[in-house]
């Protein structure tokens, strides 16, 4: 779960009619006064006069665009891996090492653990 960054006094102090739109919702959310997740077809609602943004799969409504957007962004390390091996790989390029969660059956992501 991710941790409240944003509290509800915080929200409080915001203007009326500001949004406020929570990017970690799939992973239960980074903002305290968002309750629930909403959806593309009503994603939003007001608490506290802010209107709060809560859709889970937020790329979903730009499908095509948010999957090239990805596979442009993580081929250039599937490549990698498949021309170096990982060991090689993760060992020349430190962000690729960084991704490294489990290893020979033991988690070694302090973050996942």
């Amino acid at each position: 779960k991710a941790p409240h960054l944003v509290t509800e006094a915080m929200v409080k102090t915001m203007k009326q009619g500001s949004v406020i739109v929570d990017v970690a919702i799939d992973q239960g959310g980074c903002i305290e006064t968002i309750d629930r997740v909403t959806y593309h077809s009503d994603p939003v609602y007001v608490q506290h006069g802010v209107v709060h943004y809560s859709v889970g799969n937020m790329p979903g409504a730009v499908a095509r665009t948010s999957t090239l957007a990805l596979t442009n962004v993580t081929t250039p390390y599937a490549v990698q891996l498949a021309n170096r091996g990982w060991k090689t790989a993760c060992k020349e390029d430190h962000a690729l090492a960084l991704g490294i969660n489990t290893h020979a059956g033991n988690v070694i992501c302090k973050g996942v653990s």
